[in-house]
């Protein structure tokens, strides 16, 4: 029987890699491409300010074609919500009926993503949804990933924390109450190893910046 073809949403970070791995395990679906929301004022990925470039070589890494949803900056929940559709219904179109996520407990983003892609008629996919999250965070350092925080949410953690490599160091240094896999937005990562990935992505910390109550650090590609 032919699987049915499937986007991950792809933020580069932790969640989403580990997603797509355990997706491909199931064998359920036809994986074809990688959906990934960049700014292009600036050529970064949303929210985790990560590089396109890096994004590039990380979707090429994952052998996944990147289907690229691009915003302004800034940036409303309408143009948003209606780039977002259009990329969906050009998905529809070519036969691509699941979107993959990673998400991992908070309802309201797993009913927004049901809300707005049921009208097109794509299904959303939860693999990780309810898994313990110290567990979860402790089984993909355990199985190799690889990945730096690139935001931090400066009300929720230090300034000293971005940049960090997510291992098992970092999870013993979280402050009380911060969710090990970062769910609450406490912080966002960039993956460049692990068992979804076919290679290891080098990558050096730059400059750090501050904007808007969350420090970014910047993730530069190395040789």
């Amino acid at each position: 029987m032919t699987k049915p073809k499937a986007l991950v949403a792809w933020s580069s970070g932790k969640d989403s890699a580990w997603a797509l791995h355990e997706a491909r395990q199931s064998g359920d679906y036809d994986i074809v491409g990688a959906l990934t929301t960049v700014t292009d004022t600036f050529q970064r990925v949303s929210v985790h300010g990560v590089r396109e470039e890096l994004l590039t070589a990380q979707l090429a890494a994952a052998d996944l074609e990147p289907t690229i949803v691009r915003i302004p900056y800034p940036c409303s929940n309408e143009i948003y919500e209606a780039a977002m559709a259009a990329t969906m219904q050009d998905a529809k179109a070519r036969g691509i009926t699941h979107v993959i996520f990673g998400d991992l407990f908070l309802e309201d983003i797993r009913a927004y993503r049901e809300k707005h892609l049921a009208p097109i008629g794509m299904t959303p996919v939860f693999p990780l949804w309810l898994r313990p999250t110290d567990a979860l965070a402790r089984k993909m350092i355990d199985a190799g990933v690889e990945a730096h925080l690139a935001t931090i949410d400066l009300k929720k953690l230090p300034l000293g924390l971005v940049g960090r490599r997510f291992d098992a160091q970092l999870l013993d240094d979280l402050p009380d109450g911060i969710d090990p896999c970062g769910e609450n937005g406490e912080f966002h990562s960039f993956v460049s190893a692990g068992p979804m990935l076919k290679r290891k992505i080098a990558v050096s910390i730059g400059e750090t910046v501050e904007r808007n109550g969350f420090a970014y650090a910047d993730l530069l590609p190395s040789s």
